[in-house]
């Protein structure tokens, strides 16, 4: 097993739990902020995908580009869809009556 690989998955596992943990404390006021920033930082996921699927190193490269292409587009719409909705709870509906 190449040491790139080794180190490659090793610095995966870490940037996973460091995320989890950090991710575990936020308080509940702060989900919405959270989730567009992270919807932000699946837009960066996108582009990277998509150049890393132009290249056309390989068929597998390719392919597996085209799959998280799709995967980061469509994790990145559900999370904008669902920051509006979150968003929309809390505008006040209507003018009030007196």
């Amino acid at each position: 097993m190449p040491s790139d690989f080794t180190t490659s998955l090793l610095v995966f596992l870490l940037a996973g739990f460091v995320g989890f943990d950090v991710i575990r404390r936020v308080s509940p006021m702060l989900h919405t902020p959270l989730m567009s920033l992270t919807n932000a930082l699946d837009a960066v996921v996108v582009v990277a995908a998509i150049i890393i699927t132009g290249r056309h190193e390989s068929t597998l490269s390719t392919i597996l580009g085209a799959v998280a292409v799709a995967a980061a587009f469509s994790n990145m719409v559900g999370g904008f869809l669902i920051t509006d909705r979150m968003l929309r709870m809390f505008k006040i509906s209507g003018r009030k009556k007196q």
